[in-house]
């Protein structure tokens, strides 16, 4: 006779009873979901991991210090049995099915009566896993399944749409610094849910050709009428298409909220009564020198980094950046959106003290395909700039970071 697939189930153990036996690799690794679950837990165990100890100092679960006596199980609903004293496994097994409690055992499968699903989570979904066929059990492939499907619901590529009313409104996505991997499992998610996408220059355009047809692009760089006017646009877009009813994805390279206009928006669409959700990126400051091979901190080298905007020069009544100060600094200076203007910088930070051969690297296109690093000095920027044709995008990097790593050139 064949045996019957288990019948999968999810255990409200809110307040109730759980014994756990053994305190050692498999109750660490169980543990935390069935204290997430809100179980009034047991552990019967002479010894603990050292993980398993602070549950137990932290006061998320009892634990009594000696081996399974018989009654351990009693008033129990639940029992996960995980010890290496074969004899007291099977002496709780028992205990358990007298009881009717449902039990876990990690030493025989099938001598329990139930059994712990791969699981992962995302966005309120929990995503459980189990073989249906007892004679081909593999842990292994059911972890794999989790992985894959969790992976997919996370980045998007496994789409499950909502099918209640949605709440309109805009995300603020931050899209990192060009290589589409490097954008955040939440804003993936989020850009595979949209209706429409308002997408940066910067931002990672591969990510767009995975959209499907029905999601409208704008591209946010051809919206005309000057750098101000431009903003104006991009806000009024944004509030127009939310007010459509329309799931918005604002796509932005880096971080929406480092030199990306970012609050702008979200003052715009607050004052518009908009909701707004704002999803961090990876900033192009610290990956892509980090790509490059240039750490902005190492010990004993650089305990500091400061990050500036490069597109008001130095002698511009606009500038805001204490150009003075940042070169009396002993750390290391991030650059961001300079490279035309890197010839007055380096003037600049070398009449205010910085040392004319302090190294200096700019990484054009970082983190893509096009990526290339060119190193030079303060005294040399300028020329090196002009000789080797370095163009925007680039992340420019001053400070002795730039020689800590293997030397890469272009």
């Amino acid at each position: 006779m064949a045996e019957h697939p288990a019948y999968p189930v999810g255990l409200r153990l809110t307040g109730r009873r759980v014994v756990v036996l053994g305190g050692g690799q498999v109750a660490q690794r169980r543990l935390p979901a069935l204290i997430a679950a809100g179980a009034d837990i047991v552990l019967v165990s002479p010894e603990a991991t050292p993980s398993v100890e602070a549950m137990a100092d932290a006061g998320e679960i009892t634990w009594r210090k000696r081996r399974y006596e018989e009654g351990d199980l009693a008033d129990a609903w639940y029992a996960l049995i995980a010890t290496s004293d074969r004899p007291a496994n099977e002496a709780a097994s028992a205990e358990a099915e007298r009881n009717r409690v449902w039990c876990v055992r990690s030493d025989d499968a099938d001598a329990a009566t139930a059994w712990t699903p791969a699981t992962g989570h995302s966005e309120g979904v929990t995503v459980a896993v189990l073989t249906t066929d007892a004679r081909g059990r593999d842990p292994r492939h059911t972890a794999a399944v989790r992985d894959a499907v969790v992976e997919g619901l996370r980045d998007g590529t496994l789409v499950a749409p909502h099918h209640r009313t949605r709440v309109p409104g805009v995300a603020l996505v931050g899209g990192g610094p060009g290589d589409p991997d490097l954008i955040t499992v939440r804003g993936r998610r989020l850009l595979a849910e949209a209706d429409v996408v308002i997408a940066d220059r910067l931002g990672p355009r591969d990510l767009l050709a995975e959209l499907p047809p029905h999601v409208e692009v704008i591209d946010a760089a051809k919206i005309p009428y000057g750098r101000f006017m431009a903003q104006e646009a991009i806000n009024n877009a944004l509030i127009e298409h939310a007010k459509q009813g329309k799931s918005v994805v604002r796509l932005k390279g880096g971080d929406p909220f480092v030199f990306g206009r970012g609050m702008e928006e979200a003052q715009a669409l607050a004052e518009a009564g908009i909701p707004c959700t704002v999803v961090p990126g990876i900033s192009s400051s610290i990956s892509v020198p980090g790509a490059a091979g240039i750490p902005v901190t190492h010990r004993g080298v650089a305990h500091e980094f400061t990050v500036v905007s490069g597109h008001v020069a130095p002698d511009d009544e606009r500038s805001l950046v204490d150009w003075p100060s940042l070169a009396k600094l002993t750390g290391t200076l991030v650059i961001l959106m300079g490279v035309d203007k890197i010839g007055r910088i380096a003037e600049t930070l070398v009449a205010h003290g910085k040392a004319p051969d302090t190294p200096v690297a700019l990484v054009q296109e970082g983190t893509t395909a096009a990526q290339r690093r060119v190193d030079a000095t303060l005294a040399t920027v300028a020329e090196t700039v002009r000789a080797q044709e370095v163009k925007p995008p680039a992340v420019i990097v001053v400070g002795e970071v730039v020689h800590v790593g293997p030397r890469q050139t272009a």
